[in-house]
């Protein structure tokens, strides 16, 4: 077992760093500022694509920093996960570092599905113009009616007529729905199969965004943020039809695919985690030492050195722990590294929202205000404890796991 990073993954960290302090964080709040300033909420009709985030992509393009998270040297740089997982925390102590190399979410988990059981075809329209960052797409899986910590219960059907697939169904928290260059959409749903077990009941189909029967109903506030210009939005399907071609690999196999996905998205979401929990615990040393009260630096008041012990112990256990998951999963799959996953999906967003809480309270006023990037932090860690599964049944995969080395089955 040997986490020490390859030379090549900590000159990829490096420029990443620099890139990110250089030409991103100078301007982040004031790219924010300008969105904001449109004043559009919730009608994401009128939202827009900064000019300076098309600019900085292609900057980081430019420099050859794009498509970090892919391990295909034909797309980039074909950096195995446990070598990613370096630039995957520093592209976390910013809030727009990830699409500017093109390593953003959905996107990054799309792209692997495409490019893992695409057919030619599908990456030919699809995987190809997401890979140039042309375009950008949405996950359909969540949905209103059910509980969704269990994804068996969900509602939504694709049904083959014919030589076309019929889709019907609700989904909402479908990230990235808002955006304008949103066209391409992988649709979760069930697809009867009396023959077939539990798990080989569901299907991903790729659905245009355009396609008659799409309809976006409305972008869901996080805390009140509308997350533009991307958004999380609620859509139905209506009677959609699309090819049968827009299987991705095959009605039932959606849950074969999902291991595939969310094994190594899950790994980017908590080393994003870790580089948002740095910053966080950087801006509050800062802002500790700079500040004083009763004569003291407000570091020096009450249990606060304390607090900045416990968010490095955090931090660096958390890190620990992702880069053994990152690297049982290179070494065994996604079914090998199943519990380590589930284990830091857990600890990661949990020690995020810890540390920002601990900066919120030596920033004071400011720290729930936009000036500085906290709140946005803490909405992202609050968030990820339900994205992607939430914490209980990652902790129900933890425990199953430990059951059976000793023995119990159930």
């Amino acid at each position: 077992m040997n986490f020490e990073p390859s030379a090549r993954a900590q000159d990829y960290a490096k420029r990443v760093r620099a890139f990110i302090r250089e030409r991103i964080l100078p301007v982040e709040h004031q790219h924010w500022t300008e969105i904001l300033d449109q004043g559009h909420l919730g009608d994401w009709t009128k939202w827009k694509i900064p000019a300076r985030t098309e600019e900085l992509k292609a900057e980081a393009r430019a420099q050859g920093l794009w498509n970090l998270f892919l391990p295909d040297p034909a797309h980039g740089p074909g950096l195995s996960t446990m070598e990613y997982t370096l630039s995957a925390e520093e592209t976390g102590h910013s809030l727009i570092a990830p699409e500017i190399f093109n390593c953003n979410a959905p996107d990054t988990g799309n792209m692997e599905v495409l490019w893992k059981y695409g057919t030619d075809a599908q990456k030919e329209q699809w995987l190809k113009p997401l890979l140039a960052g042309e375009i950008r797409s949405v996950f359909f899986m969540t949905e209103p009616d059910v509980a969704s910590s269990d994804a068996t219960n969900m509602q939504a059907s694709a049904v083959v007529e014919g030589d076309e697939i019929v889709l019907n169904g609700k989904k909402w928290w479908s990230s990235g729905v808002g955006d304008p260059r949103c066209k391409i959409g992988i649709f979760m749903a069930h697809t009867p199969n009396p023959e077939g077990s539990r798990h080989s009941q569901h299907s991903m189909v790729l659905v245009p965004m355009d396609a008659p029967g799409v309809t976006i109903k409305r972008m869901l506030p996080v805390f009140g943020e509308w997350d533009e210009p991307h958004g999380h939005g609620e859509v139905h399907f209506d009677n959609v039809r699309v090819p049968v071609a827009n299987f991705i690999l095959g009605p039932g196999r959606g849950f074969e695919i999902a291991q595939g996905r969310l094994g190594p998205g899950r790994i980017h979401h908590c080393m994003r985690c870790i580089g948002a929990a740095e910053h966080a615990l950087e801006l509050m040393v800062k802002r500790g030492m700079s500040r004083t009260a009763f004569n003291k630096p407000l570091l020096n008041l009450g249990g606060n050195r304390e607090r900045v012990a416990e968010a490095r112990l955090m931090i660096d256990q958390a890190r620990l722990l992702t880069l053994h998951a990152a690297w049982k999963l290179d070494k065994l799959g996604a079914l090998g590294a199943l519990a380590d996953v589930s284990a830091i999906k857990v600890v990661a967003p949990n020690v995020l929202q810890q540390v920002v809480d601990m900066a919120i309270q030596i920033f004071g006023g400011a720290g729930v205000s936009r000036d500085v990037p906290l709140t946005a932090f803490f909405n992202q860690a609050r968030s990820l404890r339900l994205a992607d599964g939430p914490d209980e049944v990652h902790k129900g995969v933890i425990a199953r796991v430990e059951l059976m080395k000793h023995g119990f089955s159930k």
